[in-house]
């Protein structure tokens, strides 16, 4: 007998979620919404290290060693990956508040600041928390209802809170925050690296056709390498440049949120209460900590929506799928002459012999009868 089943739209928690995120791979890919700028960091590196390796590549190879492409290769698979973890992953967004959580958090901050009067502008949201014997303080989000983390913050483009906030990067099409920093440091470590790779061995490229042809005519047959040398030339300096301010941030254990607001420097005068005061172990717990798992849950189901129809449980669903026989129902005068019958001739637990009525005395046979009339 064959069955059939009926298979239900799945709608998974990513389709439902607030901001300004885009999903892409049934939730596993998560980005922002402006990728224009992602897309020409994938172009500039792609274009450069390809016209590397087809030309500059295979002539230094044969001429210098060819342990040039390979350590190339290296660098560049590297930074691909690297970039890709960065972009495609969740930066540590913090789930906005239920209605029933929001309504509750209102009730908090009501019960706590009283009534305010008319005209008069509401006490700052701020909870005060204490770290290393310091008093942070813990800001109330408006559009996500909740109370931030410390160093937390929310993100005006992606419109979501992110934990240890650090800064929205275009050109990685992504917020950069707890889950994805260490990737994120690396990505411009390693791209860095590759810059000033390519455009050293360019250089020596170009000095090693001269010998022969001379430099004019060098330039005139090589225009790919022009073009690597314009492009890593004026990569070198922005790249460099932003791998050195972000190693100093990770040697200080600082964000760049914190550095731009003057947190723990400036006017405040406020130490980092985050600091373990010493560069190794502030590097190992910036890159090498554990990386706490996402709480966004985004592969995740949602429950079914209330509808008209009651969805079937689980054991209507199984009867269902069984064979089903025929069975044939007793009428009514059947029942009732079954359960006369049964409570004649059975006594009750509760009721004892004194309850009882007396037996009705037999009656005599026919043939006695008639033999006494």
């Amino acid at each position: 007998m064959s069955v059939m089943v009926v298979r239900k739209k799945v709608t998974r928690k990513w389709e439902k979620l607030p901001g300004r995120n885009t999903f892409c791979c049934d939730g596993r890919v998560m980005m922002a919404r402006q990728k224009g700028i992602f897309y020409l960091t994938l172009f500039l590196i792609l274009g450069t290290c390809t016209l590397f390796f087809a030309f500059e590549c295979r002539y230094l190879a044969v001429q210098l060693s060819p342990a040039i492409p390979v350590f190339a290769a290296m660098l560049f698979l590297f930074s691909m990956a690297t970039l890709l973890r960065t972009s495609f992953s969740d930066p540590g967004v913090i789930p906005r508040a239920l209605p029933d959580e929001a309504a509750f958090i209102e009730m908090e901050i009501e019960a706590t600041n009283g009534a305010v009067p008319q005209g008069q502008r509401p006490p700052p949201r701020i909870k005060n928390f204490q770290i290393n014997n310091q008093i942070v303080k813990l800001k109330y989000c408006y559009t996500c209802k909740i109370f931030r983390p410390p160093r937390a913050s929310h993100c005006s483009i992606c419109d979501n809170c992110v934990e240890r906030f650090d800064h929205h990067c275009p050109w990685v099409g992504n917020c950069v925050g707890k889950r994805n920093y260490r990737y994120f440091y690396l990505f411009i470590l390693s791209l860095s690296l590759l810059t000033i790779y390519v455009f050293a061995f360019n250089i020596v490229y170009v000095a090693l056709k001269s010998l022969k042809i001379g430099f004019l005519e060098t330039l005139k047959e090589t225009p790919g390498t022009v073009l690597e040398v314009l492009i890593c030339f004026f990569t070198l300096w922005s790249v460099v440049g932003l791998t050195g301010f972000h190693t100093f941030l990770v040697a200080l254990n600082q964000t760049t949120n914190e550095d731009i607001k003057g947190s723990w420097t400036g006017k405040n005068r406020v130490q980092n209460p985050y600091s373990h005061g010493n560069i190794v172990k502030n590097c190992c717990e910036v890159l090498c900590g554990p990386l706490p798992p996402s709480v966004l849950d985004r592969r995740g189901i949602l429950p079914l929506e209330e509808s008209g129809s009651r969805p079937p449980s689980t054991q209507e669903t199984s009867s269902s799928l069984l064979p089903q026989s025929p069975v044939s129902v007793p009428d009514f005068k059947t029942l009732r002459a079954l359960t006369e019958h049964l409570s004649s001739n059975e006594m009750p637990e509760d009721s004892t012999p004194e309850e009882m009525p007396p037996p009705e005395p037999p009656e005599p046979p026919q043939e006695v009868a008639e033999a006494d009339k």
